[in-house]
């Protein structure tokens, strides 16, 4: 019995002899890990970060603290722990204290003695303050 001949005949010149193949190199451009979206939320949340710490997280959070002026009508409500303070037009019907008189950089309560029935000391920012009101509530 003889052995069949090639179904194809190879052409030597084509395969060069003892030849591996040859895996074909795919070039893969990297990921990009963030763009100019990312780049510019990141600066924002830079920015952010550093005003809340700037100015503090109650003062950016709430409007608790006012630094009312003498003449102002106010409304002080929550506890003598955690007072909130707003300033109201002194016709509004929730207004229940008038500013009599504001005393800068102190946290002294007595500064207000024999002026107004309540004293409030507060704080915005750096600023400290005291607020020494009439109530208008009868």
């Amino acid at each position: 019995m003889a052995t069949p001949p090639p179904s194809h005949p190879v052409d030597p010149q084509q395969v060069p002899p003892h030849a591996e193949p040859v895996e074909p190199i795919v070039s893969v451009a990297p990921e990009k890990k963030g763009g100019k979206g990312k780049q510019v939320l990141r600066v924002l949340a830079l920015i952010v970060l550093l005003v809340v710490v700037k100015v503090g997280f109650s003062t950016f959070l709430s409007d608790e603290v006012v630094h009312a002026k003498s003449g102002d009508c106010v409304q002080v409500t929550g506890s003598d722990d955690a007072p909130k303070v707003s300033t109201k037009d002194c016709t509004d019907k929730d207004a229940n204290y008038k500013v009599v008189k504001v005393v800068d950089n102190t946290f002294d309560v007595e500064v207000c003695a024999g002026t107004g029935d309540v004293a409030l000391a507060q704080q915005l920012n750096s600023d400290k303050f005291v607020l020494c009101m009439e109530s208008l509530v009868k």
